[in-house]
């Protein structure tokens, strides 16, 4: 198991880095297709001469929606390759990118990395100095490669 520490703080509207990825898809979606309809819109105000405004609305509608799918691509591809684990605060089971990130149930900011950790409980802390931390958790992610290459 990995050595996970936390950090609380006040901040309520931010949420972990795949959640924000979605997001931003979601928005591209719900943009584009706005855009669409703004362009049909076009038709129904100026007639046939409407058509080449609604076009043009068409084809930026249809780049944001496809920028869509490449974020919602790219975040499930990010998702595949995070790290599970447990959060501290709340139990629910979330994934980290990277060293920092926040839990997708509680928001509470979680760290592998002792040096950026607020919340270093004692017997850790008694235990093993910083450097020792770090050679645990790479040790901890080396175990999971191994163990994928061999279920593969």
């Amino acid at each position: 198991m990995t050595n996970l520490t936390t950090r609380t703080t006040m901040r309520v509207f931010r949420t972990s880095k795949i959640n924000e990825f979605r997001l931003w898809g979601l928005v591209l979606t719900l943009v584009g297709m706005g855009i669409m309809i703004l362009g049909t819109a076009g038709i129904v105000k100026w007639g046939q001469a409407g058509k080449p405004f609604a076009a043009v609305f068409m084809i930026i509608g249809m780049i944001a929606l496809l920028a869509s799918v490449a974020i919602y691509f790219w975040a499930g591809m990010l998702s595949t390759s995070a790290v599970m684990l447990q959060c501290p605060e709340c139990g629910r089971q979330t994934k980290m990118l990277g060293k920092t990130d926040r839990c997708m149930g509680c928001r509470t900011i979680l760290t592998l990395d002792i040096a950026q950790a607020t919340d270093v409980p004692e017997y850790e802390s008694e235990q093993k100095q910083p450097s020792e931390l770090s050679s645990t958790i790479s040790d901890t992610f080396e175990s999971e490669d191994r163990h994928n290459e061999v279920r593969q």
